[in-house]
C-alpha cells in the first residue's frame, strides 16, 4: 500500500482513457488501501460482497442526479452532513434517529430562510472508511498499522485490533444496510412530515440559545401549511416525506467494486453502495485508481478541491469524471480554509467557466479549518466555518457562480469538538464531551447557526428573483 501527495499529477497521467470495466482500476496503482496479508480472506470476502442485494438502486440515484442539476443552476441547495467517521458500535436506533433529526432541523431552516428545496444527503450509511496520513503509527516505540476507519480495522491501538481484517468489509455493508433501512423506515412511516416537526426534537435542543428563533420558524412554516391546505381544501402533496440519500468517501475499492453493477432496463454501471460516493483530496489523481474507477459509474459524484489543486488539475478531473458534460454528475465540494478559500477559489471557479462545465459547487467549510489545541486536541473554530461559508458565498457572487450547497461534519449528540457558537465553547470546554474517533464534529446548536448563517445568504440571494411557487420541502 502507498501514501499519497496532494501535489498536481504528471502529463504523463493526462492521458486517454483506457477502456473501462468495474475491475479496471486494478492495473493502477491504488492509494490508501489496506494491507492485507490474507488474499483468500480477501476474496472470499470480495466474492460475498457481490452476491449480497445492492443497498441503493438506481432510481434513487438517478432521482438525486436530476436534483443536484437543478442545483447546478441555482434552483435547489444541497445539504451534505453527518459523521466524520462512523464506527460499528455506534449503529443505534437512538444515534442515527439523532442524526436524521440535526439534519431534517437544518433542512427546515433552509428551506424556511433559503426559499429554495433541499437535497438531504447524509454522511452516514457507509462512511466507514478514513485516509490516513501515513501508513503506520507509532506508540512508545511500538509502530502498528494505522486506524483506518471499522470497514479496515479497529482503534485500539494493539496488533490484533490493528490488523487489517476482510472481514470487516462485510460488516461494514451489514451496518449500512441496518442504517438505510432505518432512515427509511422512519422515512415512509412519517418521522420526516412538515407536519409534525415535535418529531425531530432533540432533548437538550431547548437549551440552546438558538432554540427560540428555531421554534418560531416551526410555526411559522406550520401556519404557512395550514393557509395552504385550507385554500386546497387537503394536505399539500409530497409534504409528509422527503427524499433522503446516503454518501461515503469511496475510499475502499474492493468495497466499492463489489456493488458495482449493471441493473435492468439502464445503460451502464450504478455503484449501489451509495447515491453519492465522493473523491477525496488525497485520492483525486486523474491518472490513478479512483479517479479510474468512478469515472465509469452513472452515479453523481462528489470531489473534495483544496488549496493543492491547480486549475489544469481541476479542469482534467472535471474532464474525466464527467466527459459528456452531464447536469447534475459533479459536484466539486472546495475545502480551503477561511485564511486560504479567497487566494484558491476565484481562479478555479474561473477555469471551469472557461472550460464551459456543468458543475455544482459545495463549500466543505470544516477539514480546511482544523487545528490543535495546546492540549493536543483537533478542534475547529466556529468563527473560521462561519468565515469560509461567507467568504464562498461572496466569490460565488463575484464570479457570476452558485454556491449550490454546503457540506459539513455534524452530529445531533451534545458533543463539545468544536469551539465557539452561540453557547460561547473555548478550548477549555472541550473536555466535557469530546467523542469524535476522528475529526471534530459540529453540535446541534452550532449546526443550526449555520444553518441559519446559510438560509440568510441564500435570502440574500434570491431577494431579486421571482418566485416559482410555493417551496416543497
Amino acid at each position: 500500500m502507498t501514501t499519497t501527495t496532494t501535489t498536481a499529477p504528471s502529463a504523463s497521467a493526462r492521458t486517454n482513457p483506457a477502456p473501462w470495466s468495474p475491475e479496471s482500476w486494478r492495473r493502477l496503482d491504488a492509494e490508501q488501501q489496506p494491507s492485507y496479508d490474507d488474499p483468500v480472506e480477501v476474496e472470499r470476502a470480495f466474492e460475498q460482497l457481490r452476491k449480497l442485494p445492492p443497498l441503493v438502486t438506481s432510481w434513487e440515484i438517478e432521482n438525486l442526479k436530476s436534483q443536484l442539476a437543478e442545483a447546478s443552476r441555482g434552483q435547489r441547495f444541497l445539504l451534505q452532513g453527518g459523521d466524520c467517521a462512523e464506527v460499528f458500535s455506534e449503529c443505534e436506533s437512538s444515534i442515527i434517529a439523532n442524526k436524521l433529526k440535526i439534519l431534517l432541523q437544518a433542512s427546515l431552516v433552509l428551506v424556511h430562510g433559503g426559499k429554495r428545496r433541499v437535497i438531504r444527503v447524509g454522511r452516514f450509511a457507509g462512511q466507514y472508511a478514513k485516509p490516513r496520513s501515513s501508513d503506520t503509527e507509532t506508540r512508545d516505540d511500538v509502530t502498528l498499522p494505522s486506524y483506518r476507519g471499522d470497514l479496515v480495522n479497529a482503534i485500539e491501538f494493539t496488533e490484533a485490533a490493528r490488523r487489517p481484517d476482510p472481514e470487516r468489509l462485510i460488516r461494514g455493508y451489514e451496518r449500512s444496510a441496518l442504517t438505510l433501512n432505518f432512515i427509511r423506515s422512519l422515512v415512509d412511516g412519517g418521522f420526516a412530515d412538515l407536519h409534525h416537526p415535535e418529531y425531530w426534537d432533540l432533548e437538550f435542543v431547548h437549551h440552546s440559545p438558538r432554540a427560540q428563533e428555531y421554534q418560531g420558524m416551526v410555526e411559522n412554516i406550520g401556519e404557512s401549511l395550514r393557509f395552504m391546505e385550507t385554500l386546497a381544501g387537503r394536505q399539500v402533496g409530497e409534504i409528509n416525506r422527503v427524499d433522503f440519500y446516503s454518501s461515503h468517501e469511496g475510499l475502499h475499492l474492493l468495497y466499492e467494486e463489489a456493488q458495482t453493477r449493471k441493473v435492468p432496463h439502464r445503460p451502464g454501471y450504478y455503484n449501489l453502495s451509495a447515491h453519492m460516493p465522493w473523491i477525496g483530496m488525497r485520492t483525486a489523481d486523474p491518472g490513478g485508481a479512483h479517479v479510474e474507477f468512478f469515472r465509469g459509474i452513472e452515479n453523481p459524484l462528489g470531489v473534495k478541491v483544496g488549496p493543492g489543486m491547480t486549475e489544469e488539475w481541476l479542469t482534467d478531473l472535471v474532464d474525466r469524471l464527467n466527459p459528456d458534460d452531464e447536469p447534475g454528475r459533479l459536484t466539486l465540494i472546495h475545502r480551503f480554509g477561511a485564511g486560504k478559500i479567497a487566494d484558491h477559489l476565484p481562479q478555479l471557479i474561473d477555469a471551469v467557466q472557461r472550460a464551459g462545465k456543468n458543475v455544482v459547487w459545495c463549500c466543505d467549510p470544516m477539514h480546511g479549518n482544523t487545528v490543535k489545541t495546546s492540549s493536543g486536541l483537533k478542534t475547529r473554530r466556529f468563527n473560521d466555518i462561519m468565515s469560509e461559508v461567507e467568504q464562498a458565498f461572496e466569490i460565488h457572487a463575484e464570479a457570476g457562480s452558485y454556491l449550490g450547497g454546503v457540506h459539513i461534519e455534524l452530529t445531533g449528540d451534545d458533543v463539545t469538538e468544536c469551539t465557539g457558537g452561540a453557547r460561547g465553547l473555548d478550548d477549555e470546554s472541550l473536555s466535557e464531551a469530546y467523542r469524535t474517533f476522528v475529526d471534530p464534529r459540529l453540535n446541534y446548536e452550532q449546526a443550526l447557526e449555520l444553518s441559519m448563517l446559510v438560509a440568510k445568504r441564500l435570502a440574500k440571494a434570491n431577494a431579486d428573483a421571482t418566485s416559482e411557487g410555493p417551496v416543497v420541502a
